[in-house]
């Protein structure tokens, strides 16, 4: 039995040393898109029914539609992955979770801790979210098509800028958020394209 064990971990060890050398093509042009224009249904939502004098709702919305995000991401992730990786699918799933899992979780926590206790620096809020996405997507470079550095640099400036730009008021636009979200989400989803040559993730 050891000499099983021994020889289906050395088997595991093997398919994720494949996967941590071999292009990513789960995420999808589909999904990608489709969350960008979930972004800028978020933000119109928001800038024209702005039913809260507080930020808690604000935050509640965009986490949900982070939420929903998630979901068309990884629903599609687990169709592609399948198909395009086969044996290592699951393996290759599991290392762009791992990845993105850090940006991630800070994306939903520290919102809810500056509700807490720093609520006067709420507004900060969209100009981090994607310093978050930027991050992520640098840490999964490994894995990604090369051109995808220009999603992470567009998401990274444009954080700075929705910084400057709340910096005069503090207060929160919906359209500071939404506006890069589109944008970024959309040249996601044309490299992811592109480098595929095509919708199916064929070359």
């Amino acid at each position: 039995m050891r000499d099983v064990d021994k020889a289906l971990a050395d088997i595991l060890e093997i398919r994720n040393r494949m996967a941590s050398h071999t292009a990513f093509r789960g995420y999808g042009p589909v999904a990608m898109a489709i969350t960008g224009l979930l972004g800028f249904a978020t933000a119109l939502i928001q800038s024209t029914f702005p039913v809260a004098p507080t930020a808690f709702l604000f935050i509640v919305e965009w986490l949900c539609t982070a939420a929903l995000c998630i979901l068309a991401i990884g629903i599609e992730m687990q169709g592609r992955s399948h198909r395009l990786h086969s044996s290592l699918a699951d393996a290759m799933i599991h290392q762009a979770v791992e990845q993105f899992l850090p940006a991630t979780a800070a994306s939903f926590f520290l919102p809810i801790l500056l509700i807490k206790f720093a609520p006067q620096n709420i507004w900060m809020m969209p100009g981090l979210w994607q310093i978050f996405v930027s991050l992520g997507i640098f840490a999964s470079l490994h894995n990604l098509p090369r051109r995808m550095m220009l999603a992470g640099a567009w998401y990274f400036v444009s954080a700075f800028l929705c910084l400057l730009i709340g910096s005069e008021d503090h207060a929160l636009s919906p359209w500071l958020m939404g506006l890069p979200f589109l944008g970024g989400q959309m040249l996601m989803a044309a490299i992811l394209h592109f480098s595929a040559g095509g919708p199916d993730g064929e070359d």
